[in-house]
This record gives C-alpha cells, sequence and structure tokens, in this order.
C-alpha cells in the first residue's frame, strides 16, 4: 500500500504532523466522518485539534497504532491515555480492524494484578485525561474500585518498607498532630499522600466507594482534614471554597462517632473565613458540630462573631449548635449528654452575660435554650443572670421576668436562693420567691433525720427528745415571720423578710455549731440499752 503524508494535523497547537488520511481514516471513524467523500482528493489536508487527549504524545502513540496495523504495547503508564485517545478517534471494532478501544479494555482485565505503584500512574493520567469525573467512563471506574479495593482489603499492607530512605513521608497537617505515613508504615494512613494529588471531584468518587464498601469511617475523616489542609495550600479562594463543600458534604455520610469536634470547629473557622461558601454547607457543618457538641470545651465556643457584629462573640452560632444538638439526641443516652452541653452552656452565659452589647432577647434565648430537665443545679445559670442584671441595670422589668423565668429555685442552692433574696437588681417577685425556697430548704434542714456515729458504729438519735425542741424552736422562728401567701402583700414586707433571712440564718449557723460540739461518748453503765444523750451547749 502507498503511504503518503497528504494530511496536516495540528495537535492542540502543540506540534503539527504530517500523516496519510487513508490509513488513519480506515482505524479512526472520526477521521472516515470527517473526509467523506474528499477520501479520494489528491490535495492536501489541514485538521486542527484543540482538546486532544494527552496532546501531542497522545496523537502520536494513535498514528503509531494506525501504522503499525492495529498493534501497540499497552502498558499500566499508556492504558488510560489510549483509551482516552481512542475514544476520541472513534475508534470502535467494526469486525474487520482491529480495534484500540477494546484492546485497551480488555488490559485492564489483569488490573488486578498491578502494583500500587502502577495503579497511582493510571490514577494520576485518569485526573490529567479526564476532565469530567462526573460523566461515566469505564477505565476511571476499573482504576478506582482496584486502588480503593487495594485499601478495604485486610490483608493488603503498606507496599512501603520502613527501611526506604526515598518512601519515608510525614504528612504534617497543623503543628500539633501529623500522620505519619510510609515512614512508619501505618496501617490506616500510610496511602494518605499518594491520593493527596487527586483533584476534590475524584476524592468525592473515592471516599464513596470506600463508603460503600465500609471503609473505616474514622480513617476517612482523619485523610478528609488531612487532605484539606494540604490542598489549601496552594489552592485558590474559589477551589478552597468547592474543596470545603465536598469535604462538609462528605463528612455528612460519615458515622457521627468518627468525628473530632475540634476538627469540626476548625473547619468552621476556616469555612466562615471563605466568603463564597454555599448557605447549604455552613447549615450541614452546623449540624455536624451540633451532634457532637457533648464533646466540645468552652473554648471551642468563643467563636468572634461576624463582621460588623458588636458582640464579644458569635452567639447565633451557639444558638444553632445548641438546636442542632436537641434535634440530633438520641434518646437511649440523651440525659447524660444533655447535661454535659448544659454544663458546657452554663459555663458559656458566665462568660458572655458581662457583654454589653448582648440585647436582652438575645440572652433570654439563650438561657431558655435548654429545658429544666438538663440541669441538675441552676446555680452557674443564676451566676450568669445576675452577671447580666448587674451590667445591663436599665432593662424593663418584662424583660427581667423573662430572663428569670429560666430559673428553677427547688435547684438554687441555700447559699444561691440567699443571695437572690437580697439582690435589689432582681425583680421583687422574683426574689420573694427566692426568699419563700430559701427558708423551705431552712426549714427542713432541721426536720429531717439525723445521725451520729459512735465507737461502734452509728446510732440513730431520730427521737432525741433535746434535737426536736431546737427543731420546734426553727419552726416557731420561722412561723414568727408569717409570710403572706399573696405576692402583692409580700413586695410591700419584702424588706424586713430580707432583714429576717439574715436573722434566721445567724440561727442556722448556732444549731450547726451546737450539733457539731455534740460530745459523742458512750454511757457504758447503762448497759445494752444505754442511750447517748447529747449535752447542748447553753
Amino acid at each position: 500500500m502507498q503511504v503518503c503524508c497528504d494530511l496536516e494535523v495540528d495537535v492542540n497547537g502543540e506540534e503539527v504532523f504530517m500523516v496519510d488520511k487513508k490509513t488513519l481514516a480506515s482505524f479512526s471513524k472520526r477521521f472516515g466522518g470527517l473526509f467523506g467523500n474528499s477520501m479520494d482528493n489528491s490535495g492536501n489536508l489541514k485538521v486542527v485539534f484543540h482538546d486532544f487527549p494527552g496532546g501531542a504524545v497522545g496523537f502520536e502513540l494513535i498514528a503509531r497504532f494506525c501504522y503499525n496495523n492495529g498493534r501497540t504495547q499497552i502498558t499500566p503508564a499508556s492504558v488510560v491515555l489510549l483509551n482516552c485517545a481512542a475514544q476520541f478517534m472513534e475508534m470502535e471494532s467494526d469486525g474487520h480492524r482491529p480495534s484500540l478501544l477494546n484492546q485497551t479494555k480488555k488490559s485492564l482485565d489483569g488490573i488486578s494484578f498491578w502494583s500500587w505503584s502502577e495503579l497511582l500512574v493510571a490514577l494520576k493520567e485518569c485526573k490529567d485525561l479526564l476532565l469530567s469525573p462526573s460523566k461515566p467512563s469505564l477505565i476511571l471506574d476499573k482504576v478506582l474500585d482496584c486502588v480503593v479495593g487495594r485499601l478495604v482489603s485486610p490483608i493488603v499492607a503498606s507496599p512501603y518498607t520502613s527501611s526506604s530512605e526515598n518512601s519515608s513521608f510525614q504528612c504534617s497537617c497543623d503543628t500539633r498532630s501529623s500522620y505519619s505515613t510510609r515512614n512508619n508504615s501505618s496501617q490506616v494512613s500510610w496511602w494518605f499522600e499518594d491520593l493527596l494529588f487527586l483533584n476534590i471531584d475524584l476524592i468525592d468518587k473515592v471516599i464513596k466507594l470506600m463508603i460503600c464498601q465500609h471503609f473505616d469511617h474514622a480513617t476517612i475523616t482523619k485523610f478528609l482534614f488531612c487532605y484539606q489542609r494540604s490542598r489549601f495550600v496552594t489552592a485558590t479562594p474559589t477551589e478552597k471554597c468547592r474543596i470545603m463543600e465536598v469535604i462538609i458534604n462528605l463528612l455528612s455520610l460519615l458515622d457521627r462517632n468518627s468525628l473530632s469536634c475540634k476538627h469540626l470547629f476548625d473547619m468552621f473557622r476556616v469555612a466562615s473565613s471563605l466568603e463564597n461558601i454555599s448557605k447549604h454547607c455552613k447549615s450541614v457543618l452546623d449540624t455536624l458540630i451540633g451532634s457532637q457538641l457533648d464533646q466540645a470545651t468552652i473554648d471551642f465556643l468563643l467563636v468572634p462573631p461576624p463582621r460588623k457584629k458588636h458582640y464579644m462573640y458569635d452567639m447565633n452560632l451557639v444558638l444553632r449548635l445548641v438546636n442542632a444538638f436537641q434535634n440530633e439526641l438520641n434518646c437511649c443516652s440523651s440525659l447524660v449528654r444533655l447535661r454535659k452541653v448544659a454544663s458546657l452552656l452554663d459555663s458559656y452565659l458566665v462568660e458572655v452575660s458581662a457583654d454589653s452589647y448582648l440585647t436582652p432577647s438575645k440572652f433570654a434565648a439563650l438561657v431558655l435554650l435548654l429545658p429544666d430537665s438538663a440541669r441538675e443545679s441552676h446555680d452557674r445559670l443564676f451566676q450568669a443572670i445576675d452577671i447580666y442584671l448587674q451590667v445591663h441595670g436599665g432593662i424593663c422589668e418584662a424583660e427581667k421576668m423573662r430572663i428569670c423565668s429560666a430559673l428553677n429555685y427547688a435547684k438554687l442552692s441555700t447559699d444561691a436562693l440567699r443571695h437572690l433574696a437580697r439582690n435589689s437588681k432582681f425583680p421583687s417577685r422574683i426574689a420573694i420567691q427566692g426568699f419563700i425556697n430559701q427558708q423551705f430548704k431552712l426549714e427542713n434542714l432541721f426536720e429531717g433525720k439525723k445521725h451520729i456515729d459512735t465507737f461502734s458504729g452509728s446510732i440513730s438519735i431520730e427521737e432525741n427528745i433535746k434535737e426536736n425542741e431546737n427543731s420546734d424552736q426553727v419552726l416557731v422562728y420561722a412561723k414568727r415571720v408569717n409570710v403572706p401567701v399573696k405576692a402583692e402583700q409580700l413586695e410591700v414586707q419584702l424588706p424586713g423578710m430580707q432583714f429576717r433571712v439574715t436573722e434566721l440564718d445567724k440561727f442556722s449557723g448556732t444549731i450547726h455549731t451546737q450539733i457539731g460540739n455534740i460530745p459523742r461518748t458512750r454511757l457504758s453503765s447503762l448497759g445494752n440499752n444505754a442511750r447517748f444523750l447529747p449535752k447542748l451547749c447553753s
């Protein structure tokens, strides 16, 4: 067959090839359709490609295949390039000529025998040649399936040896923690560095494949955080938004227990610095952090507010996170986790209550955020409200009442109730309620059962006459206070009640002192029926 060079091919502006159009058209349907009736034309033709896969290198491989009558060597390093070029040139089988596309597909049958390095080379070719990984690609799917299969397999360990100096690598993603990979032949993270070159679209496909094959979610989480930090070093603002959005969506697919609260807050700070990240991703991230809020510390919540906000910290963030936590709460372990969050929130309230820019409505929303059952004690909540009312003395009575409605007087200690009853910053009705509950607790203090330890054990003195007399004295004293039931009448008598609270405290202290000084002597002369009679101080 006579071969001439009647076709000029400009490949992506990189190089110009002079080839025989009939030779190439006999293997390529694209060339055949392009020339059509001009196939027998003796004149020279010119074709310009702007997006040929692999550029000049890819076209040269195609040309060699055609000139070699449909034969070429296909290796793991070239199979992806040949496959992409064959698809571009429509080199399917017509039953008469060898098909390059079929040959590349057949070479993938042995992909399970490829080494890890060969898989990475093929994966890199996929990244460079497949402009849109979202489009179906047989070869990409095959390579990804094999890569993930190697990672998921429990019998596959790191292909790198610790003795190899060239294989040592440490992916330090921050100053505190690092993922030691090849250097330590880690069973869970040796592959981290090898996949950091992938773009975010391929990472999306890889992670979803891992999830489908039940890969360890904690390891996936570590890799995603490592990938984000590594890629952000050189990424543009647009690329950073895309990376962050994909990673957040991938994290939402993982088991919540595999997520690190600290890393999620770190990611939140990074996401907050990006202007164009979607609201949906911010909402998903709030949900993820909220689900792990019982693991947080007060430092995590002290996040600076958005721009043009004068608050000390981002109050709206805490509102969103606590609401997300309650929505995600598992009923089986709800009480323990809920109380952890309540303790965290009380610490946060004490921290922010002195903020002069904190509005009454915002503070009320914070103190009323959790149900009453979330707190065993309301002392810290009372402390936060006390600080707030001292700093914001100008708020109206209705706003004070709404804020104080979060208090459960039964869960306040005697000291807190005493402070409340004497605190002029609180509404008078609230102070009266505090006084009544304080008096009730003091009465119960002396009506309860008392036990005195003896040398031979603990002997009950519930019926001790002298103790009962002292209890009666307290009750008589309490009756002398003569507290009316109606709040309107109590408001008038509040100053006098506060003075009497002081007297009652002094009396309570005297009783405690007397009980503490009771001599514990054993009257052995009385035999087995001996009783121990306390001698009260005069």
